[in-house]
């Protein structure tokens, strides 16, 4: 076969990349082509994202790609996952899409007054976290939004850029598995939720599975790029389910997609909707496969991310190799945080909140930068001790390795803490994941890659991973017993 250039768009929800996956039958390469910023802006009381920079951004990257010598012989994009934008009866975006940080607990319980949050997990599937699509919806209805009676279709973020570029109004199945709005068993829009929460049924599209080619750029989009009418292939849309799909990992593995959001978790063939998984407020999203993610939502980098730009704020301003080596010095596991805690959901202050956390429990109040981030890192790395004993429960046999995969790894402190923590050895790689995943699922469109496992095989082919023994001792039980405790007590406050 000939050398494949397959261009991926990963848009995360604080920045953006295209990257040129080459594969030549046997191993990827990847090459970046561009990077550009994201980030929401507060409008009074609602965040937004600036859609036309997004939409912007992604067309330079395409020009880059050409300029750099690339010839894309297929695109795909995934996003975050959960926001989404409306179209009105002439296909024009109404308005910039809300950012799911605008979302709060009120419009979740009041959605709960009609449809009970365990109905909703029994038909979908999907944990309770007040930004999920359905909740984000509901708000509207409460508010009696214009927006939303106004409104022909919902586009999901990588269906809205890949409707910008082609004009193909579709819903991808592992991006819409995030919404809470998915019934679980059938992968369609669950009518009985639509109804009961006045959410209207008619904004919603036909789904897509991965795996397929969906329509290709306009003419006006490609005269516009300089580009032929490039195919669009239908990717793990979900960043997290094209990360998982190029997870190198065999056996009986857990999975973490390492970013502002740790997404941790198993794949299965059917759903796992349990009392236990229910109790402990897991997801079933949707795998490239077709499948399905039990996984946990943690609060990852996103505890660190702010405390830099507080420190920022403050005029210290510190790059992430200066904050890892002050962690590394500073004292281990004097105070452990819950990263999930509701308080560290919210922009602003980040060093206040855990100080003030740690004081409320008890412990020493982390002073220095490198105070704070060891107990950053330190809670994430036991909040995957917590996870991963859960997800063995699920499974019904203990996780025997734990393969971390996106930007994250590139804190090498943070795999070793995971593996000291969890007691597993700890593959990480590719730090590019979710782009490696796109690239790959464009390949299976394109008929070059047969299925998942071919697929895994060319990455495993293709990477070099890291490996993580865990290091015994160091006292991780005791702090994990701390956090535990703190966590149990939290529940009662």
């Amino acid at each position: 076969m000939k050398t494949l250039d397959l261009l991926a768009f990963d848009v995360g929800a604080s920045n953006g990349r295209g990257i040129v996956g080459r594969f030549d039958g046997r191993r990827l390469t990847l090459h970046t082509v561009g990077y550009f910023e994201n980030n929401f802006a507060q409008r009074g009381a609602l965040c937004f994202w600036d859609y036309g920079s997004i939409l912007g951004s992604v067309k330079d990257v395409f020009k880059k790609a050409y300029a750099q010598g690339f010839d894309p012989q297929a695109f795909g994009i995934d996003t975050w996952g959960v926001d989404y934008g409306l179209l009105d009866a002439q296909g024009a975006l109404i308005e910039d899409p809300r950012a799911y940080r605008s979302s709060t607990d009120e419009e979740m319980h009041a959605a709960w007054a009609l449809i009970s949050r365990r109905e909703l997990f029994e038909r979908t599937g999907i944990a309770a976290l007040n930004f999920n699509t359905v909740f984000q919806l509901y708000r509207r209805v409460m508010e009696r939004d214009p927006a939303l009676r106004r409104a022909q279709t919902l586009l999901f973020m990588p269906d809205l850029l890949g409707y910008s570029l082609t004009g193909e109004k579709t819903s991808e199945y592992t991006i819409a598995s995030t919404s809470g709005l998915l019934e679980v068993h059938s992968r369609a829009f669950c009518r009985e939720i639509l109804s009961r929460l006045s959410i209207p049924e008619r904004i919603f599209t036909q789904l897509v599975m991965p795996g397929a080619l969906r329509g290709r750029l306009t003419r006006e989009a490609a005269a516009e790029l300089g580009a032929p009418r490039v195919p669009f292939a239908t990717v793990g849309a979900h960043d997290t389910a094209s990360a998982v799909a190029a997870i190198p990992g065999e056996g009986d593995f857990a999975f973490c997609s390492s970013g502002t959001w740790s997404l941790f978790g198993i794949e299965t063939e059917e759903p796992v909707l349990s009392d236990f998984v229910y109790d402990a407020n897991f997801a079933n999203e949707g795998t490239v496969q077709g499948g399905y993610r039990p996984l946990k939502n943690i609060m990852g980098l996103w505890l660190i991310q702010e405390c830099r730009r507080a420190w920022a704020g403050d005029g210290e301003k510190l790059d992430w190799e200066d904050i890892k080596a002050q962690a590394a010095q500073a004292a281990p596991l004097r105070s452990v945080v819950d990263p999930d805690h509701p308080e560290f959901y919210k922009a602003g202050d980040m060093p206040g909140k855990i100080r003030a956390y740690c004081r409320r429990t008890g412990q020493p109040e982390p002073g220095s930068v490198g105070e704070l981030a060891r107990c950053v890192y330190e809670s994430l790395a036991l909040k995957y001790r917590w996870a991963v004993e859960r997800l063995g429960e699920m499974k019904g046999r203990p996780i025997r390795s734990l393969n971390i995969t996106g930007g994250g790894i590139q804190n090498l402190l943070l795999n070793q803490m995971a593996a000291d923590a969890t007691g597993l050895p700890v593959t990480a790689g590719p730090i590019e994941g979710a782009a490696m995943g796109n690239a790959l699922l464009q390949a299976v469109a394109l008929g070059e890659i047969k299925n998942l496992k071919e697929a895994r095989q060319v990455v495993r082919d293709s990477v070099e991973t890291r490996r993580y023994e865990p290091r015994p001792g160091g006292g991780w039980d005791e702090a994990y017993a701390r956090m535990l405790k703190n966590m149990e007590a939290a529940k009662n406050d």
